[in-house]
């Protein structure tokens, strides 16, 4: 017959196992979702007379895109609602939603042309866009009409 001191030992050892398990369980069922967590990055954007600054989210698209930088962009305008250019190469949309609302000062990837898109005016829900980030100040510098060189950036802390 066991020991009350050992059934007791016993029972805190299978608990605390069983406290890993769910954790590790739940720690990789966040990985799997591929979810942006909390995490953000900050980037500039240069253009003319003006500097953009930018906040990205932590989705693979946007950690992708982040590996592109610094990248020179010629952004043009796209029915009067967004600034577009053209990727050097597509970025993942793995895990990502089959698409979102955008708003005025997002930050976004259009998967089948291959193109950033940053938002100007609030517009509709899009299939197959992708949040990447959000404009936090400056926006009125690409709310110009026509071509625009920009010049992408991780802000240095």
């Amino acid at each position: 017959m066991q020991s009350t001191k050992t059934k007791s030992a016993a029972w805190a050892l299978l608990a605390s196992a069983g406290l890993m398990l769910i954790s590790f369980y739940a720690l990789s069922a966040k990985d799997m979702t591929n979810q942006p967590n909390k995490t953000t990055v900050k980037i500039k954007i240069t253009v003319p007379g003006r500097t953009v600054s930018a906040t990205l989210n932590d989705s693979r698209a946007a950690r992708e895109f982040l590996a592109l930088l610094p990248l020179t962009l010629e952004l043009t305008d796209f029915g009067q609602t967004e600034k577009i250019a053209d990727l050097p190469q597509k970025l993942s949309t793995k895990g990502a939603p089959a698409g979102f609302t955008p708003q005025k000062g997002d930050l976004a990837y259009y998967a089948p042309w291959g193109n950033l898109a940053i938002f100007r005016r609030d517009f509709r829900y899009s299939e197959n866009l992708i949040k990447l980030g959000r404009i936090e100040t400056g926006l009125e510098g690409l709310d110009v009409p026509g071509h625009i060189k920009a010049v992408f950036e991780r802000e240095e802390n």
